[in-house]
C-alpha cells in the first residue's frame, strides 16, 4: 500500500499551487460580487487557467476534456480550495460545470442543453432543494403530470444557487406520486417558459445568493425527460459520492491554508514578550489541527483512488464528509483565536473560511443525516 502520491499528481500539485499563490491568493477580497466572480475577473483567470493547462479537468475527453480521475481531481480541490477567490462551490473559472446528468444527455438533447453548456453558451442550474425535503430527496412534492406531449410542472424550489442566472434548470420532480424514490424523475426545464418565477432572493452566510423557483402549470415537452421516469434519484444522487470525497478535499485546502496562516501569526506575534508559538496552548492548537489534516488526506485519497478502482466506497464518502468537513471548522476556528481580533475581520481571509466550512456541515449532505448511514452500516456489520 502506497500512501504516497504519484510523481504526474506531485508534479500537478506544484502547478496548482504556483497558480493559487499567483493568480488568486493575492487577489482574495476582490474577485466577487454578492459571491460570485465578476465577469471582468471571471474572464482574466479563465484565460491564465487556460494557458497554465488547468482546464475542464472534470470533462470527458470525448468532449475536449481531460478526464480526471477521482484521485486527481481531489489533488485539483485540495489545492483550489486554499483561497476566498473563488466561491466554495463554483469552479467554473477552470472551465464549464456540468455534472453527470448533462454527460449523460445525447442526440437532440445533448445538442439543445450539453453542448451549449460546453461551449459557454448557456448555464443550468440544479432545482432539487425544497422546504420539505433538503436531506430527503425521496419527500420531494414538486410534480410533473404527464398530459399528452408534455408534463404539467408545479411546485416550487429554493435555496438554488445559480437560478438568477440559468438558462436552464435540472429539476427534480415527483412524475408518480406517493411511490417515494421510485415515482422521483429528471427533467430539463428552460427557464424562460411560461410559468417558471423567481422570487426570495437569500443570502448566504458563505456570500451566495440562493432563489427560490417557482413553477406554476410549467409545460414541458416530454423529450425533455432525462433517462425515463423513476430515474430522478438515481440521477440525482450519481454525482454524491464523488462530491462528498470534494467535500473532504476543500476542506484539506482550507484546513492547510489556515494552518499556513496560524503558523506565520504564532511565530510573529509576542504577548507578554513571549512569541504565541511559544505557548503550549498554542501549541496543542497548532499540532492537533495538523493531526487531523493528515488524518482527512489519508482517508480522502484512499477513498478517491477506491473510487477509481471502481470500488463501493460510499460508506468512506460518508466518513469523508463527515470527518473532513467538521475537521475544517475546527481548523478554522483554531486559526482565529489565535489571531485574536485581527481574525475577526476580513482583512484575512479566515473569516471567511470559518463561515464557509460552517455551511459545508450543512449543504449536499448534514452531518447527521449521513452519521445514520454509518450506524446503519455499523449495525449491519457487528451486530451480527
Amino acid at each position: 500500500m502506497d500512501f504516497q502520491l504519484p510523481e504526474e499528481l506531485n508534479l500537478f500539485r506544484e502547478t496548482l499551487r504556483r497558480f493559487v499563490d499567483r493568480e488568486l491568493i493575492p487577489h482574495e477580497g476582490q474577485t466577487m460580487v454578492d459571491g460570485r466572480v465578476t465577469d471582468q475577473m471571471h474572464a482574466l483567470i479563465s484565460q491564465k487557467a487556460q494557458d497554465a493547462g488547468i482546464w475542464m479537468l472534470e470533462v470527458p475527453e470525448k468532449y475536449g476534456g481531460q478526464e480526471l480521475g477521482a484521485l486527481a481531481l481531489t489533488v485539483f480541490w485540495e489545492e483550489i480550495s486554499r483561497t476566498t477567490a473563488l466561491p466554495p462551490r463554483d469552479q467554473t473559472v477552470f472551465g464549464p460545470m456540468v455534472g453527470p446528468i448533462l454527460l449523460g444527455l445525447n442526440g437532440d438533447l445533448a445538442d439543445r442543453y450539453l453542448y451549449p453548456v460546453l461551449r459557454g453558451e448557456k448555464r443550468t442550474c440544479f432545482a432539487q432543494t425544497e422546504p420539505a425535503a433538503g436531506a430527503d430527496p425521496a419527500g420531494i412534492k414538486t410534480k410533473a403530470i404527464r398530459e399528452g406531449d408534455f408534463y404539467r410542472l408545479n411546485g416550487s424550489k429554493h435555496f438554488i444557487t445559480d437560478a438568477v442566472r440559468a438558462d436552464f434548470a435540472q429539476v427534480i420532480v415527483s412524475t408518480t406520486p406517493g411511490t417515494g424514490a421510485k415515482g422521483i424523475s429528471c427533467l430539463l426545464v428552460d427557464m424562460a417558459t411560461a410559468g417558471v418565477t423567481l422570487s426570495r432572493p437569500q443570502q448566504t452566510m458563505m456570500g451566495e445568493q440562493t432563489h427560490e423557483i417557482n413553477f406554476d402549470d410549467v409545460l414541458v415537452p416530454v423529450e425533455n425527460l432525462v433517462g425515463g421516469e423513476g430515474r430522478g434519484f438515481a440521477l440525482a444522487q450519481s454525482w454524491i459520492t464523488l462530491g462528498r470525497i470534494r467535500h473532504a478535499a476543500r476542506a484539506c485546502g482550507v484546513a492547510e491554508r489556515c494552518l499556513e496562516l496560524a503558523a506565520i501569526h504564532a511565530r510573529q506575534r509576542q504577548t507578554f514578550g513571549v512569541p504565541l508559538s511559544e505557548r503550549q496552548m498554542v501549541q496543542q492548537m497548532l499540532a492537533d489541527s495538523f493531526i487531523e489534516l493528515h488524518a482527512t488526506r489519508l482517508m480522502m485519497r484512499a477513498a478517491a483512488q477506491g473510487l477509481d478502482d471502481g470500488q463501493d466506497i460510499r460508506h468512506q464518502a460518508y466518513m469523508c464528509k463527515i470527518y473532513g468537513d467538521e475537521m475544517s471548522f475546527r481548523v478554522a476556528d483554531r486559526c482565529m483565536q489565535i489571531h485574536g481580533a485581527l481574525g475577526l475581520t476580513p482583512d484575512l481571509p479566515i473569516e471567511q473560511f470559518w463561515r464557509d466550512q460552517r455551511a459545508m456541515r450543512i449543504t449536499e449532505g448534514p452531518s447527521e443525516v449521513l452519521r445514520v448511514q454509518v450506524a446503519k452500516y455499523v449495525l449491519q456489520h457487528y451486530a451480527v
